[in-house]
């Protein structure tokens, strides 16, 4: 039987002051638990078989007609239900314009040994991302390319932020995402032959001239400091983006987008075996 729904009207319950304190990464951690806000991001996480602990909603603020399947849903899935009033939900919600929906789920935890894919994956390694915007959108852009796994390494931001969730779109979940140190992830590149790609300006070799029709990890770095030296002693393959009008460099995310597509635009273009 599903679990009875509860109303809740008050800014002091302790539910909403929990969710509130989700918003840290700190209790995030000790709690093993994240916030899945927003009807894109909770529909991809009962897609991909990520399923809440509790769901909160305010249909003040629904945008459509279809988040009460998403409700029903969450409610089939055994999770509690809380209905709030738009105060409460606004109080926990940390977007601009909620979408009145709202999770608690459990947190992601994969490793480099779970990962499985086909020959010739499309992997991307995110250095040390520091804002959640960026990891988010490679996350997206990934989903988008196709990508077989995302590979987090010595974290800056961690994949759990609200604000990644959000800016992925929901994509956290349908991608295998992995947190790892750059050694092991560097060791287990190096025994799956999977060549290593950096992206710098000091080289002449363009992104486009790289055969990246090859298992290849697009590995992508800090937004100021691009790349660790240990990533660049480590690439197999250093290549540029040309520009050409006064800016000297990327988004991180952007250069993301430009590489993977190019990996896509070749395998497509390959010819079959």
């Amino acid at each position: 039987m599903a679990p009875p729904e509860t109303r809740i009207t008050s800014l002091q319950n302790a539910r909403v002051k929990g969710v509130v304190a989700l918003r840290q990464r700190s209790t995030r951690d000790e709690r093993d638990e994240m916030i899945i806000e927003g009807y894109r991001e909770l529909k991809r996480a009962l897609d991909n078989g990520h399923h809440p602990k509790a769901l909160f909603h305010c249909r003040d603020f629904f945008l459509g007609t279809n988040e009460g399947t998403l409700v029903e849903r969450c409610r089939a899935d055994g999770a509690e239900l809380f209905e709030c009033t738009p105060t409460v939900f606004g109080k926990m919600s940390y977007r601009d314009r909620p979408e009145g929906l709202l999770a608690v789920a459990p947190q992601i935890h994969r490793s480099l040994r779970d990962l499985a894919f086909p020959p010739a994956p499309l992997i991307v390694v995110a250095e040390a991302i520091e804002k959640p915007g960026n990891l988010g959108t490679i996350l997206r852009t990934s989903d988008a390319a196709g990508v077989h796994a995302v590979i987090v390494c010595d974290r800056c931001t961690d994949i759990h932020n609200p604000n990644v969730v959000r800016a992925s779109t929901g994509t956290l979940f349908s991608l295998p995402v992995v947190e790892a140190s750059t050694s092991e992830t560097l060791e287990w590149l190096r025994a799956k032959g999977i060549q290593i790609l950096a992206a710098t300006p000091h080289t002449e070799f363009e992104y486009y001239s790289a055969n990246l029709t090859r298992g290849t990890a697009v590995v992508v770095g800090t937004e100021q400091y691009g790349l660790s030296d240990t990533w660049m002693k480590a690439a197999d393959l250093k290549v540029r983006i040309p520009m050409l009008g006064q800016a000297d460099s990327l988004n991180v995310a952007a250069a993301t987008t430009i590489l993977l597509f190019e990996a896509v635009r070749q395998r497509r273009c390959a010819p079959s075996a």
